[in-house]
């Protein structure tokens, strides 16, 4: 603690004299204990991000839904004293409730948003402060989702962030936002125009001079406008047209600079411009120009340490997507960090922001109440989910459902606000959702995804082939996309009976997907989505884990699916990849090996004889039927790439 007040003291010295915006991080120096322990006198020290699920309380990782409290002192220094103070927080899962000093300050529904407090009456000028978040992850039937496959794990697992101003500022109220949102309404190579909306605090009836300057991606300032304004508690709309634009394109990402200011004080976005259109007969579109769609869904943790993941960790997840050759990523049931955005902006990547109203594959599920309190919470999560990532150019689609079933007047009443509600906030992007049923649903939203499964829990995968006909023959005209991907769901280290049913499994989601990346038609689709890049933790699934990733659960570990794609989608660079190579020790005499290969077809050599492969699709080759016994030394090359693997065949049995 003595550490947390030296540390807002050297803060002091910095701002005195300042009148300027002024942002602090409150990661560290806080105290952490759960509810049901009555007292906070054995509370641990914690430093943000966290998650109680990797607590050393819980010891074994394992997920767990309750409520705790967060605590910690904050020195407000009397030099603060007639300024604004806020708190942010940028994500806590799932309800947070603020006390300053004993002080209910706000309450917050919902994990995957930010949002801010002001707490400038609420505070000791002078004097420590004491803060208590009270966070509970429990499943409620007024709080969104309601239904979901991935754990919720609890506690404040992004960035806390004092936020000091003038009297007269940019609100960071307003609904979680920076309070400046640019809206784009024309963009061509000519063109660009739009407003830039504004949330002002000060006081009522005040009028004060705002100032906004784009800086483009060179630093030059393109466009500066200057408004007397009247604070009156509406947003302040401010017109803009920038000629001859640079554009923001996957291929080059250009981004802008949007500063306002007010005062002495000022705040900046980044943003980019750029036209996404969808139609069944260009596809999907930046700027005109078509781009194929190869995405990956994306969740919120990585094991074993839950949701609270650093930008470093989001960072090395966005280059293994890259590496594999997928461009787009949708953000499963809610959005991400900022910082997963502001790297997609970036780097050219696409991005699909997902709403949580969904429904997991469990029938004791309800992914929807008719009630206000839930459809309030849903329209309060719908906006913080829009204003938060419009500036972002990577953002290219709004979710508003994911495989919901029925059609009761209720549910579809609910799901036509929300797509009418998305489209007021932002009319550019187009709205999406993600379905695996018919009727009418799938005719609401702009844009709609078809999770389809068949050949794992009906037909056979040639079966894709007939599903695919009928779109052509009867509705070609919807502007549609595919999702596929089934977990295996196979374990570790396991006994010899269970261990060759993992194998078994493992090799039919294989199967799966070898049939599905030979047979799906992308000229028939907008973009093609892979459920998912990584295995997520969920306790609702056998060992706690939906293994449906094509990297596994610690972000690290490839499996022979993500070389399959690698090989199919990365043209950068080559892929020679031999399969099951983690299996190195097998029962079976009899084997059938197979290779991936983006460079033609590999010369195979086993024990330095060379042993034939067949192209049996696209990138994807395999031996015939060979009898192996004792250990072989498996070589295949390409030009000057090889790879290779020890295959011993044997009694013991290895799964991984």
């Amino acid at each position: 603690m003595k550490r947390a007040i030296i540390y807002i003291a050297l803060v002091v010295g910095i701002v005195c004299g300042a009148s300027a915006r002024e942002i602090y991080s409150l990661n560290s120096g806080w105290k952490f204990f759960f509810a049901e322990e009555n007292s906070s006198d054995n509370a641990r020290e914690i430093a943000l991000p966290h998650t109680w699920n990797i607590d050393a309380f819980v010891g074994d990782g394992s997920y767990l839904q309750t409520s705790a409290n967060y605590q910690r002192t904050l020195f407000i220094p009397a030099e603060w004293k007639g300024k604004r103070v806020f708190l942010r927080f940028q994500g806590v899962q799932s309800v947070a409730d603020l006390f300053v000093n004993g002080r209910h300050i706000g309450e917050h529904y919902g994990g995957y948003t930010a949002f801010a407090f002001e707490i400038s009456d609420k505070v000791s000028y002078g004097y420590n402060n004491t803060l208590l978040v009270a966070v509970s992850n429990a499943m409620r039937s007024d709080v969104l989702p309601t239904s979901s496959e991935e754990n919720r794990y609890g506690g404040i697992y992004r960035d806390v962030e004092l936020i000091v101003t003038d009297k007269t500022t940019v609100s960071p109220l307003y609904y979680g936002t920076d309070g400046v949102m640019v809206h784009q309404s024309e963009v061509t190579k000519e063109r660009v125009s739009g407003k830039v909306d504004i949330a002002l605090l000060g006081k009522k009836d005040s009028s004060h001079s705002v100032t906004v300057d784009f800086l483009a991606p060179d630093g030059y300032v393109s466009l500066s406008k200057t408004v007397k304004a009247k604070i009156d508690g509406n947003l302040l709309a401010m017109p803009f047209t920038i000629e001859n634009a640079e554009l923001w394109t996957p291929s080059q990402p250009r981004l802008y600079t949007v500063r306002v200011t007010v005062g002495e004080e000022s705040v900046e976005v980044k943003t980019g411009f750029r036209k996404i259109e969808v139609t069944p007969e260009k596809k999907f579109t930046v700027n005109g120009r078509r781009v194929r769609v190869r995405g990956v869904l994306l969740g919120h943790d990585r094991l074993p340490k839950g949701n609270a993941v650093s930008q470093a960790e989001i960072n090395s997840d966005l280059a293994l997507i890259r590496e594999m050759g997928a461009n787009a990523v949708r953000s499963v049931t809610g959005p991400h960090s900022q910082h997963l955005y502001n790297e997609c902006d970036r780097l050219g990547m696409v991005a699909w922001v997902d709403f949580p109203l969904a429904r997991a594959p469990f029938l004791s599920d309800i992914p929807y109440y008719s009630t206000l309190r839930f459809e309030g919470n849903g329209l309060q999560q719908l906006h913080e989910i829009v204003l938060q990532n419009i500036n972002h150019p990577s953002v290219a689609m709004w979710g508003v459902f994911s495989m919901l079933r029925g059609n009761s007047k209720q549910q579809m009443d609910y799901i036509r606000k929300l797509n009418s509600t998305a489209k007021k906030l932002d009319a550019s992007r187009p709205t999406v959702a993600m379905s695996n049923q018919d009727g009418e649903i799938n005719f609401i939203t702009d844009l709609i995804v078809w999770q389809q499964a068949v050949g794992w829990e009906s037909g056979e995968v040639t079966d894709l082939d007939l599903w695919q006909g009928a779109l052509r023959t009867n509705w070609n005209h919807l502007r549609q996309a595919v999702c596929y991907g089934e977990s295996s769901n196979g374990p570790r280290f396991v006994s010899t009976k269970a261990a060759c049913n993992a194998v078994e499994a493992s090799a039919r989601q294989q199967k799966f997907h070898e049939g599905y990346s030979r047979l799906v038609d992308e000229d028939l689709f907008w973009g093609v989505w892979l459920n998912s890049m990584f295995d997520m933790g969920s306790a609702r699934y056998q060992h706690g884990v939906r293994n449906s990733g094509v990297v596994a659960g610690d972000h690290k570990s490839r499996k022979n699916l993500f070389y399959l794609y690698k090989s199919q989608w990365n043209r950068r660079k080559p892929t020679l990849h031999i399969t099951d190579k983690h299996r190195s020790i097998r029962a079976e005499e009899r084997q059938v090996l197979t290779v991936y290969s983006s460079l033609g077809r590999p010369v195979m050599t086993i024990n330095g004889d060379t042993v034939a492969c067949e192209n049996v699709a696209r990138t994807i080759y395999r031996t015939d039927t060979l009898t192996l016994k004792g250990t072989n030394a498996v070589k295949v090359t390409v030009g000057d790439k090889t790879d290779e693997m020890s295959l011993t065949i044997g009694n013991y049995l290895r799964v991984q």
